[in-house]
């Protein structure tokens, strides 16, 4: 009798078991510690994209038959790549009709000199990036670029569109600042001397750039 009656209570234990075990089981990602972390803003700083340059520049513009002279101006610039750029650039200089004064009384223009300005917009490609060094512990960004845009050109009380080709060299002296070397080719067509035609105006210049 008191065997059936262990065997019995033995029995019920075994069968309450996987009921218990069902209950008393906790799922196998559950966290076991919850930190308890005050949470605060966190406002990130503002670093400059550097997208944008502005330039000023200066040297010199040789008109095709009228000789050399000092142009001067501004450029505005924003790069989308670093392969490709944008720029929008202004400039002027004051051409002098002198060599036609020695043959011809009066010259070419009403005074002795006439102002020529000019705007454009080019897109330029970086072809060739690099970097030049000075000494054996500084090094700076360099980069060899084609450019090419549309604009106008005013001279004479003429104003012509002008298609612009060339090519510059960028050093990037410190973070923010650079200097640029430019040749440029401006082609526009212009009628002061009896008839119309097609004139190449190459001009050299250097600036400095900053970036922001």
């Amino acid at each position: 009798m008191r065997t059936r009656t262990f065997v019995t209570i033995v029995l019920a234990l075994l069968s309450a078991l996987p009921a218990y075990a069902q209950s008393s089981a906790k799922p196998a990602n559950e966290q076991v510690v919850v930190p308890e972390v005050a949470r605060r803003d966190v406002k990130l700083p503002r670093f400059p994209s550097k997208d944008w340059s502005i330039a000023l520049f200066g040297g010199s513009w040789s008109t095709q038959n009228f000789g050399s002279s000092a142009v001067g101006g501004l450029k505005l610039g924003y790069h989308l790549s670093e392969d490709f750029f944008v720029e929008a650039a202004v400039g002027a200089t004051q051409v002098s009709d002198e060599s036609f004064r020695q043959i011809l009384p009066g010259g070419v223009f009403v005074d002795d000199k006439e102002r020529l300005t000019y705007y454009n917009l080019s897109v330029g490609y970086n072809v060739l990036p690099g970097e030049v060094f000075l000494g054996s512990n500084r090094a700076l960004a360099t980069a060899f670029y084609l450019i090419g845009g549309v604009g106008s050109t005013r001279f004479v009380d003429q104003r012509r569109q002008t298609v612009n080709v060339g090519f510059g060299w960028r050093v990037l002296a410190f973070d923010r600042a650079a200097i640029q070397l430019d040749v440029r080719d401006h082609i526009f067509s212009i009628d002061l001397l009896g008839r119309r035609e097609t004139t190449q105006n190459v001009e050299l210049t250097a600036g400095l750039a900053y970036y922001f």
